[in-house]
């Protein structure tokens, strides 16, 4: 009889959950990202066949770095900045406008001043980054990058047209705007391997990132929410998405630092290291992008709607749900540890990619595993502080995790070579999640 009680309290449970939107709202998105990130994961097996830890892919990462940083970095801070600030000129029923073209205006004037800068300063950055490489190496970079400094322009427009659906609610037609990317991809390396295989990937990217952009526009156009008018940079609002935008850049630049700083301890090493870092990657991204996706996009229109209503209420709710987020996830890491040699085998080992690499890899991805329950709880902290406009305390502890990242990567590198810079990497993102949850423990306790 007990067991057949807890057996109901637990249905009963289940369906209260199930019926709490926000909740709905993330099983959507999570469902919509799994799919994208299956066809992501087929092209990623193809990529690795057809090229296995190469010079070729090798000079790709680099190349998408800085785009890579200039889009995490720039672009999703101010987008993280537009959702909260954007909610507040709602529900002050203020000039939406207004609102939306001086956010598009500062997107498109952002992308472009770092497309130019990264474009001039190309050769300084490889000399410094990548010293005593090949000239191949160093030609190969410099063919895609150029390639790759359009897809920054149309990841600026596709994230402010993606917050604007987000805030509206419509987080499964905005979540489909990832799927193009990998399609080109596909499709080149079917079509074009022959005769562009030096740029492929990078034009791949390119496009996807073109018509997810225009993806994103249509369906924005469609649901009558873009709403233009004469741009105001007095707007209070906007005022405060601009004070806050410099703690978040800074926390943001200093972050994807650390894999600028991983890359050039990487490069260090024998050639295919950068790639063999990558592809250790490849689950724990898949595993931790799902569910930031689905978490950032909903979480912080979620967040910041219910601070408006009731603060403290905002903090319960936030260390209740990251305490059994975290345990959720800790069951999954640990599955994932234990299956990490099959899941490289049967997903890259073929053609190019073999036995060696598939060791390399999985030791490189158990590692990565590792740090996911506190990455993604991390995340969920990072968004509930950005709603809350608590950017500033983000940028301190990303300058300290950067130092400390230079520090234990050239330590462990010279005791562990590619391995110690994947544990560097864990030990990082474990004290990060730390330092965050200890700061907003220390808030709510004050209010």
């Amino acid at each position: 009889m007990q067991l057949l009680s807890i057996v109901d309290t637990i249905k009963i449970k289940s369906k209260e959950l199930l019926r709490k939107k926000v909740l709905q709202n993330i099983i959507l998105v999570s469902g919509v990202t799994l799919l994208i990130s299956i066809l992501g994961f087929i092209k990623e097996t193809v990529v690795a066949a057809n090229f296995g830890l190469s010079i070729e892919l090798d000079t790709f990462y680099v190349a998408i770095l800085i785009p890579g940083v200039i889009n995490t970095v720039f672009l999703g801070s101010f987008k993280s900045v537009f959702i909260p600030n954007y909610i507040n000129e709602l529900n002050k029923k203020g000039n939406i406008g207004s609102f939306q073209s001086t956010s598009l205006i500062i997107t498109v004037v952002i992308s472009l001043f770092f497309s130019a800068i990264t474009f001039l300063t190309t050769d300084t950055f490889l000399e410094y980054l990548y010293p005593n490489n090949s000239l191949e190496f160093y030609q190969l970079v410099k063919e895609q990058l150029p390639i790759l400094l359009f897809a920054i322009l149309f990841w600026g427009i596709g994230s402010t047209l993606g917050a604007l659906l987000n805030v509206n609610d419509e987080y499964r037609l905005s979540s489909f705007a990832g799927i193009y990317t990998p399609i080109f991809i596909l499709l080149g390396i079917l079509c074009f391997k022959e005769h562009y295989k030096n740029t492929l990937l990078a034009w791949g990217t390119t496009l996807g990132a073109f018509t997810s952009c225009l993806y994103l526009f249509i369906v924005a156009k469609r649901k009558q929410l873009i709403i233009l008018d004469k741009p105001d940079y007095k707007n209070k609002n906007i005022k405060i998405a601009f004070q806050q935008l410099p703690a978040k850049i800074s926390s943001g630049l200093l972050t994807a630092l650390n894999s600028v700083v991983d890359q050039f301890f990487a490069a260090q090493l024998v050639i295919g290291s950068i790639a063999a870092l990558q592809y250790g990657l490849k689950i724990p991204a898949f595993l931790s992008g799902l569910l930031l996706v689905a978490f950032g996009n909903v979480l912080l229109p979620y967040f910041t709607k219910l601070v408006l209503s009731n603060r403290k209420l905002a903090f319960e709710n936030l260390f209740k749900n990251i305490k059994w987020v975290f345990i959720g996830l800790l069951i999954i890491t640990i599955f994932g540890v234990l299956l990490s040699d099959i899941i490289v085998s049967l997903l890259f080992q073929r053609k190019e990619f073999t036995a060696d690499d598939t060791q390399i890899v999985s030791t490189i991805q158990k590692i990565f595993l590792a740090y996911i329950p506190f990455k993604i709880t991390g995340m969920i902290m990072i968004n509930f502080a950005t709603s809350i406009n608590k950017n500033s305390i983000m940028a301190y502890i990303s300058l300290a995790a950067l130092i400390l990242n230079l520090i234990l990567d050239y330590i462990f590198m010279e005791l562990y070579g590619i391995f110690g810079i994947a544990l560097c990497t864990t030990i990082i993102t474990v004290l990060k999640s730390i330092a965050m949850y200890w700061y907003l423990k220390r808030i709510s306790s004050s209010e």
